[in-house]
């Protein structure tokens, strides 16, 4: 394996391409992953070491994201950097080998999964001859694709235009040519850009104010909702967790469910009637990632306030996956920011997802591990085999309406307009017809439910 000599760097090449391939077609790409040996994070908040994932789950998931806007992989490499440099991050050796593999490959972008400052970034454009995207401009390219409402078009096109406010270096972006708040691939050619700070202002002014327009629109939506107070349970997790899945098995709805990095972008809200009749409003979110740039959260925080004024959050992981660790603590310092306490087992409920994948020893050793006295268990759960599912109902029903009650009710003749009503919100268990044409009926209900008959069969009565 080459040993670069200033750098001491180590790359771990995966070549994807094979020869003979049409040219046309996908944007033919380089993902490099630097991973650099004396870079500790940091919690901002507590100053502790943060998890660090394993360098082949960050190669993997640089590759998702590379793929997730159909980039064309001619070649993917693991690059350990102990001495990054302030002009090109990797060392001179490595630029120039990456050079010529951009070269023979006729790569016209190269993904580097790390933040690049602007000269970082138009330094090795230079050298590469290639266009160069850091991780966040991987990831606002990504959510311009995906973006379908006019909210998240606006929102990515804030957040593209405010990360592009400090790279007004390059001279292949073009800012009247927005795909859906990004531009970073296959732009019309070299445009100057000596006035475009103050474009970017103005633009960035106008979309705050629409994003406005969007933030009391949701307010109303949000009053209307109290009116009716149904309770919002709001699904988060890291991205590819299985939250559509999940959500479509609670719903029955069919929102897009792939094996894909940010397959949804835009909220989705359902009505859901839980087992023994409470209604809920469950609502999908965007996908988390670890760096998400801030650029993004602040241009979705419109979108992420349905979290923050969420009753019950489910914080959805992938138990399945080695780094779920590092990947639920991403999730939780993002729902920190937004000023929603994980820990708080009152308002979040931690819902391990994919446990099917697991075989029954590891699946025991990680319910075992996961018991901790001091927080709810964990919900375990399949949202494609439905394993789980109806624990994790009560659970929310529950939390929502209070523990089940056994409750006998009668109820008169002049009543039996609330028979049906309670069929739809309560378990009945029997039911026996009086002859005075009363009805008697033995139930199980939630605590809600149980006060919410009470307070019917009492204004029947003053009635």
């Amino acid at each position: 394996m080459a040993r670069e000599k200033d750098a001491d760097a180590t790359v771990r090449g995966k070549p994807t391409h094979h020869p003979g391939t049409e040219a046309k077609g996908p944007t033919r790409a380089v993902v490099i992953v630097p991973v650099l040996t004396r870079h500790q994070r940091n919690d901002d908040e507590t100053n502790r070491p943060r998890l660090m994932r394993s360098a082949d789950a960050r190669h993997d998931e640089a590759v998702g994201l590379a793929r997730a806007i159909n980039l064309d992989l001619i070649h993917t490499a693991v690059v350990t950097v102990n001495d990054p440099r302030p002009a090109t991050l990797l060392g001179s050796g490595k630029v120039a080998e990456f050079a010529e593999i951009v070269k023979e490959g006729h790569a016209e972008v190269v993904v580097v999964d790390h933040p690049l400052t602007p000269v970082q970034q138009r330094n090795l454009e230079k050298e590469l001859n290639a266009k160069v995207l850091d991780r966040t401009g991987l990831i606002l390219e990504i959510f311009g694709e995906r973006a379908r409402t006019k909210e998240g078009t606006l929102q990515v096109e804030l957040a593209h235009l405010n990360y592009q406010k400090g790279r007004l270096v390059r001279s292949w972006t073009h800012l009247e040519r927005q795909r859906g708040g990004a531009g970073f691939l296959g732009g019309p050619g070299e445009t100057q850009i000596e006035s475009d700070r103050r474009q970017l202002q103005e633009k960035i002014i106008k979309l705050k104010q629409e994003l406005e327009t969007v933030r009391r629109t949701r307010d109303l939506h949000r009053a209307k909702r109290r009116k009716v107070p149904f309770p919002v349970v709001a699904i988060v997790g890291y991205t590819n967790a299985g939250k559509s899945t999940l959500f479509n098995r609670l719903t029955g709805a069919d929102v897009l469910a792939q094996d894909m990095l940010f397959a949804t972008l835009d909220p989705t809200l359902r009505r859901v009637r839980l087992p023994h009749g409470t209604p809920i409003i469950l609502s999908d979110t965007v996908g988390f990632i670890s760096d998400l740039p801030t650029h993004l959260i602040a241009a979705f925080r419109a979108t992420l306030e349905e979290v923050v004024e969420a009753d019950l959050v489910l914080h959805l992981r992938d138990i399945s996956d080695p780094d779920t660790a590092a990947q639920a603590e991403d999730v939780e310092r993002i729902l920190a920011d937004l000023g929603v306490d994980a820990g708080d087992a009152k308002r979040v409920i931690e819902v391990w997802n994919k446990i099917d994948r697991l075989d029954e020893g590891n699946r025991t050793r990680l319910l075992a591990d996961g018991a901790d006295a001091n927080k709810a268990p964990p919900i375990a759960v399949s949202a494609v085999t439905g394993e789980g599912i109806d624990a994790l109902k009560a659970v929310i029903e529950t939390r929502m309406a209070g523990e089940l009650e056994d409750l006998t009710v009668t109820i008169e003749p002049a009543q039996f307009g609330l028979v049906d009503w309670l069929y739809r919100n309560g378990d009945v268990v029997s039911r026996s017809d009086n002859d005075d044409g009363s009805a008697t009926i033995s139930l199980k209900a939630t605590q809600s439910a149980r006060e919410e008959i009470e307070s019917r069969l009492r204004r029947k009565n003053n009635g």
